[in-house]
């Protein structure tokens, strides 16, 4: 693994090259160390799951913990289910979320059922760098399988949405799982709503055959066009672990994630009025548009889910998510949630009508968006240039560089999860939102290839 055990989300490598059993077992072990108790443990559908959760568990266990094992399950299902069960302290999920599926991670969840806090992953980095001792034999941890949780969070889901509104609406829908963790819970989610169902890639397969598990617009050419051919009033794909989702119009185009927030910030603060929406640096201006004209207010925060619900929590938000499609409602729980989101957006279909309208309603910003291989050594001093090169512009250092220009912005940020680095050019014209895109692009490439 890199030097540092802990990226943006928990800690990811390519299976037996960084994310080995041997560090599993460790992780477990110093997670043990640092939760105790019972801890809660599950995985997406990647082939290496059973390998990862196996030594986590060896590990948990070593140390005196109970496991209490979900199976294969949605990473916002296994959150809820550490939120609504006191005598658990915390969770472990095993997911890469989008990332190829030669990857695979581990995720810790703190006992209010939100992602790990920093400090609590510092503890836990300090522990998994000591040597651990295992407790004696008398006083090792056990594992049970758990079932139920899957049943449980879907109806939370419909708990908090007019699900009679929807159930009477005869609403129809394609639905893309990517092969992961929402093979079996979505379908519930629709089949108790009432939404009839037309499935692609429902099967789990940890390969990911039916597309890459990122919901991106060239991933998920299949969803649009089934989407438009069987006349389906949305689209809808979940990435591997199913925290998030995106969504298509009935007219089958690709619907960004900062569209979907907007929407469902517009409908959030019509019964919450003057509320506060919180999203990352990242999203687009079409954002704020909206929720400002809607009588909201739109706090900003470095990116990351973790991020994003704790300055929620702390500002007292009525709803916050991120453009990737991992939206967060705080009467639910305070973490993405790709089976909430669903519910939500039908909420909206019900109440204003096709998804493609409201689409089209919006303010239109064009945003373009790219990656670059960047080792990570390289990644600061990249950020160090750029900064030089345009430190006569507006700049907000809240995660990366956000660099404003009269007719747009650019958002210049390291990944946290892979070897990369990130452009996002925004701009209300288009030709200019790709054209800087590609002189930063250039300007990013030519520095790492120096």
């Amino acid at each position: 693994m890199a030097e540092k055990l802990f990226g943006t989300n928990g800690v990811r490598g390519v299976v037996n090259e960084d994310m080995t059993a041997d560090l599993a077992l460790q992780v477990g072990k110093a997670m043990g160390r640092y939760m105790r108790g019972q801890v809660v443990i599950a995985t997406d559908t990647r082939v290496s799951a059973e390998m990862i959760r196996s030594a986590v568990s060896a590990g948990l266990m070593a140390v005196g913990c109970k496991v209490l094992d979900l199976g294969v399950i949605p990473t916002p299902a296994l959150q809820y289910f550490v939120k609504t069960h006191d005598y658990v302290s915390g969770g472990v999920m095993i997911t890469a979320s989008h990332n190829p599926p030669q990857f695979n991670g581990i995720k810790c969840i703190a006992s209010d059922g939100t992602e790990m806090h920093k400090y609590g992953e510092e503890k836990i980095e300090a522990l998994y760098r000591q040597v651990i001792p295992a407790n004696p034999w008398n006083t090792i941890g056990s594992i049970e399988k758990v079932i139920g949780a899957a049943d449980s969070y879907i109806n939370a889901v419909i708990s908090n949405v007019d699900s009679n509104e929807i159930r009477h609406a005869g609403l129809k829908v394609v639905l893309d799982c990517a092969n992961g963790a929402a093979c079996r819970t979505t379908p519930l989610l629709l089949q108790k709503l009432g939404v009839v169902a037309i499935t692609l890639n429902a099967d789990p397969q940890g390969e990911f055959p039916g597309h890459p598990s990122e919901p991106t617009e060239d991933n998920l050419q299949d969803l649009m066009t089934l989407t438009k051919f069987v006349k389906a009033d949305l689209g809808i794909a979940h990435d591997g672990d199913a925290d998030r989702t995106v969504f298509v119009s009935q007219k089958g185009k690709y619907i960004s994630g900062d569209k979907s927030l907007a929407l469902i910030s517009k409908n959030e603060l019509s019964e919450k009025k003057g509320g506060v929406i919180v999203t990352p640096v990242s999203s687009s201006s079409m954002v704020e548009d909206v929720v400002k004209e809607a009588g909201g207010t739109v706090i900003y925060t470095a990116v990351g889910s973790p991020i994003v619900a704790r300055k929620m929590m702390e500002v007292k938000a009525i709803f916050g998510g991120e453009e990737n499609g991992g939206l967060i409602f705080p009467e639910h729980q305070f973490c993405r949630d790709g089976a909430m989101t669903i519910a939500k957006m039908l909420e909206c279909v019900v109440k204003y009508g096709p998804l493609h309208k409201q689409v089209d309603a919006l303010p239109v910003y064009y945003v373009n968006k790219r990656k670059v291989p960047c080792p990570d050594d390289k990644k600061e001093t990249l950020l160090a240039m750029m900064k030089a090169l345009y430190n006569e512009n507006k700049i907000d250092a809240t995660d990366g560089l956000k660099i404003f220009f009269d007719d747009g912005w650019i958002l210049a940020r390291p990944s946290g999860t892979e070897p990369i680095f990130r452009i996002f050019s925004e701009s209300k014209d288009e030709n200019v939102a790709i054209e800087r895109g590609q002189k930063f692009e250039d300007i990013a490439s030519g520095f790492i290839n120096a």
